[in-house]
């Protein structure tokens, strides 16, 4: 790896532990992709002789599920380590043999995989529950593999009664929680770190305020971190949706039009496009109005970012690694483009000599609504 970056690997069955020099002289890539309201993913290749040890991580990784084989790759710059991806392998192949090597690639995904295998489907009852609870009660099922419940109490309060109705289980634990959010406009995904071994699984809303990340600069002479770049604003892409709120006394329905405004999503751009499509949520007539106006400002959410940036940075010369679901300022670019952006995903890429980062940004609007953002 590049002078100042330094990998560490571990794997194992639920604990993992370091590989030998062997495994880690043979890593040729590292892949590790982040990306906000889906769930993380890996990929590593590494080059392969026939007699290489790590014929046996490929016979047991294939075969041995449960217990999972869980890899944890950390990353230190510059003497500061940080847990990249905490996860499971999914999927082990070996192909493309060049002069007697081949090559074996390690596909996973992060911790939420453990908690999409086994369906429990009417089997748990959730009496007197709000959804909160219940999730906190799912997530520490999966205490072993370090996952801590970080859960936001919804403003939304709905705890049935048991008289009335008994919650079940449906689905798997991930399908389940991730039900449980879209009810109520959160989203569910899982942070690895702050140190290995422990993750933390959040359940609450999408939040794009907070400190912002060092700037990206693009054509900025020595300031310059940011390789290439790509800008585009998107004018038909905002969508103001339309929630039926039913008046209990007469049981007609009204119209309410929800626009993309939200505390926890202040607006990043002065110039949003005009919405030119009005959905109507019809099904949003059999909740409450609390209920149905959290569906109506996550679905206007989905539309709301219409400016978008794309780029490959320059983790050395920017100094750390660029992290996703948080905010991040850009300059270089036109006062139509810089300023404050929300970060969608990021795509690490490292190789012998070289490590490189795909982003991708996201606000609703042209014109920064700030003068200056953190370099």
């Amino acid at each position: 790896m590049l002078k100042g970056i330094h990998i560490s690997l571990f794997i194992g069955p639920v604990v993992p532990v370091p590989v030998p020099q062997a495994v880690i002289d043979a890593l040729a890539s590292v892949k590790v992709t982040t990306t906000s309201g889906k769930a993380s993913g890996f990929e590593l290749k590494f080059n392969l002789s026939k007699k290489s040890p790590l014929h046996t991580l490929f016979l047991v990784s294939g075969a041995v599920t449960p217990p999972f084989i869980r890899v944890l790759i950390v990353l230190t710059i510059n003497g500061t380590p940080e847990v990249l991806m905490d996860g499971v392998v999914t999927k082990v192949q070996i192909g493309d043999e060049q002069n007697g090597m081949s090559v074996l690639t390690v596909i996973g995904e992060d911790l939420s995989k453990v908690m999409d295998f086994i369906a429990f489907t009417g089997l748990i009852p959730y009496p007197a529950m709000p959804a909160e609870a219940r999730v906190a009660l799912i997530v520490a099922k999966y205490a072993v593999f370090g996952l801590v419940p970080l859960v936001i109490p919804s403003p939304l309060v709905d705890i049935p009664l048991p008289t009335q109705q008994i919650p079940y289980h449906q689905g798997t634990d991930l399908q389940y929680v991730k039900k449980l959010a879209s009810r109520v406009g959160y989203v569910f995904y899982v942070e690895p770190g702050p140190l290995p071994g422990m993750s933390f699984a959040y359940w609450g809303p999408m939040i794009k305020v907070g400190p912002a990340q060092p700037a990206l600069n693009y054509d900025m002479d020595a300031e310059t971190n940011v390789e290439t770049v790509s800008c585009s604003f998107d004018s038909h892409m905002q969508e103001m949706p339309v929630v039926m709120i039913q008046i209990p006394f007469t049981k007609t329905a009204l119209p309410v039009p929800i626009p993309a405004v939200n505390p926890l999503r202040p607006p990043l751009g002065l110039v949003p496009p005009i919405p030119k499509k009005f959905p109507i949520l019809a099904d949003t007539a059999k909740h409450n109005f609390a209920r149905a106006l959290m569906i109506g400002l996550a679905k206007s959410a989905k539309t709301a970012d219409a400016a978008t940036v794309t780029g490959t940075l320059d983790v050395l010369r920017y100094g750390r690694t660029l992290k996703a679901r948080q905010l991040v300022g850009l300059r270089g670019v036109g006062p139509a483009f810089e300023g404050l952006y929300y970060v969608n995903s990021v795509t690490h890429t490292m190789q012998r000599g070289e490590y490189k980062q795909n982003f991708s940004l996201s606000r609703n609007g042209l014109v920064s609504t700030v003068r200056e953002v953190p370099a």
